[in-house]
Parts: structure tokens; C-alpha cells; sequence
């Protein structure tokens, strides 16, 4: 079973900036479908930024200009650099992956099969 796995998170103040890798042993990131959610209790979990296979990117509105997804398939490490952060930005962040080529959409949470244990990213004002 795949197991992702991230780190990077933290505390930070208004205006600073975090940096949250995910990697996975074992697997070809080359082709992966790849996103970043983000959760805080009692709201739903809600992405954040997407990767295809081909590189294209995809950005929730809040976070555009502030965040960059990259991945390295040399080393198989997912990125999200964040930056400009606020304290809206506080919460829980997954890493997601899958192999699949599939007609949802990047947001969709079902689309994605491999999930992250988490890591949690606090912004204070």
C-alpha cells in the first residue's frame, strides 16, 4: 500500500512563508496525478493545488500568486511553496496522488486514491 508522506509544516507569522514536501519510496512520480488539499475541523477538506502528468497546474482562488506546486521526478517529492501567508491558510495539508486517468476534476477528493497522514500548517496574525 502506498504510503505518502509530508513534511514542512509548521507556525509562521502573517507574511511568512512555508515549504511542505511529500514523497513516497518505491514509486514513479512521472506520472502522477498530484494535489494538495487542506482541512480545517468541522469544514470539508478542500484542494488547494493540483499537478497533471504533463505539468499543468491548477490553483484555488485564494491561493493563486501566493502558492507554487512543483514536483521533482527525479527524487519523487511533491512541493508547495507557500508564500505571503495568512491566518486563512491555517489548517491541515494532504498530500494526493493517483495513477488513474480520470475525468473529474482536479478538486474532486474521490478522484484521488493515495492520501498523506497530514501535515499542519498554522499562521498567526
Amino acid at each position: 500500500q502506498l504510503q505518502l508522506v509530508e513534511s514542512g509544516g509548521g507556525s509562521v507569522q502573517t507574511g511568512g512563508s512555508l515549504r511542505l514536501s511529500c514523497g513516497a519510496s518505491g514509486y514513479n512520480f512521472v506520472s502522477a496525478y498530484m494535489a494538495w488539499f487542506r482541512q480545517n475541523p468541522g469544514k470539508e477538506r478542500e484542494g488547494v493545488a493540483s499537478i497533471e502528468r504533463d505539468g499543468s497546474t491548477h490553483y484555488a482562488d485564494p491561493v493563486k500568486g501566493r502558492f507554487t506546486i512543483s514536483k521533482d521526478n527525479t527524487n519523487n517529492t511533491l512541493t508547495l511553496q507557500m508564500n505571503s501567508l495568512t491566518p486563512e491558510d491555517t489548517a491541515m495539508y494532504y498530500c494526493a496522488a493517483d495513477w488513474r486517468s480520470l475525468s473529474a476534476g482536479w478538486r474532486a477528493i474521490d478522484r484521488y486514491r493515495h492520501w498523506g497522514q497530514g501535515t499542519q500548517v498554522t499562521v498567526s496574525s
